[in-house]
């Protein structure tokens, strides 16, 4: 088979892995924003610990991440007991857990991104806006928020392309089931496991290589173009 024709089950595992990384950042944004938010504007018992949790997964071993998943949200988890006896919700060996893993791998990159942008933020530019009578949020709306969105498009990006090439959190937690689990990362163990598979997983780390690079291509361009038209406002 020639070395960039897919087959079908290549096509499904690099669809799945575009699908788990998506659903993973979209779900992670939200919550990655108001962390950094807190992590840069506010002062709290426990600051220190909550940014060392957010962090955390950079530095664990990615199968202890998949793990602590696997014993709180597996079937007989706390967690995941919970949600499937309420919400009818399962993570374990199913893709939604590998895009959990995913969003818990990429959390870090994420939400590092956003609060670098908050911390850069002319603050007084906030204030002006408090002194004029805008309600908080609406400040946040309005005034930070276009503010940080090159730190959020870079966020996002990153955080994509770290979600697309999980492989120890998300093997760990969600095993690799062809069709249901098996992402681009791990079909590429698979293949380097089997006689003949070379070629296979060549073809899968070049798509690899390439989603990633595109990525933070993309991240790099993105947030150029945002800083250049907010700064021409």
């Amino acid at each position: 088979m020639p070395l960039l024709t897919l087959t079908a089950e290549e096509w499904t595992a690099m669809l799945l892995s575009l699908k788990v990384a998506a659903v993973a950042v979209a779900f992670s944004l939200p919550l990655g924003i108001v962390v950094a938010w807190l992590l840069s504007r506010r002062d709290f018992w426990g600051k220190t610990l909550l940014n060392g949790l957010v962090h955390l997964p950079l530095i664990l071993p990615p199968v202890v991440t998949g793990y602590l998943l696997l014993i709180s949200f597996g079937r007989r988890g706390p967690v995941g007991a919970f949600l499937e006896q309420t919400l009818g919700l399962t993570f374990s060996f199913r893709w939604t857990g590998a895009a959990l893993a995913a969003a818990v791998m990429g959390f870090p990159l994420l939400v590092r991104s956003i609060r670098l942008s908050l911390d850069a933020v002319d603050q007084r530019l906030e204030a002006a806006a408090s002194t004029l009578g805008a309600p908080p949020p609406i400040v946040f709306l309005t005034v930070t928020l276009p503010l940080v969105l090159p730190g959020i498009a870079a966020g996002v990006i990153l955080a994509f392309a770290k979600s697309m090439g999980e492989f120890g959190a998300t093997i760990t937690f969600v095993s690799n089931i062809p069709g249901e689990t098996q992402t681009l990362a791990s079909a590429i163990y698979t293949y380097t496991q089997v006689p003949g598979g070379d070629l296979a997983a060549m073809r899968l780390t070049l798509i690899s290589i390439a989603l990633s690079l595109a990525a933070l291509i993309a991240s790099e361009i993105l947030s150029r173009r945002l800083a250049a038209r907010l700064g021409a406002l």
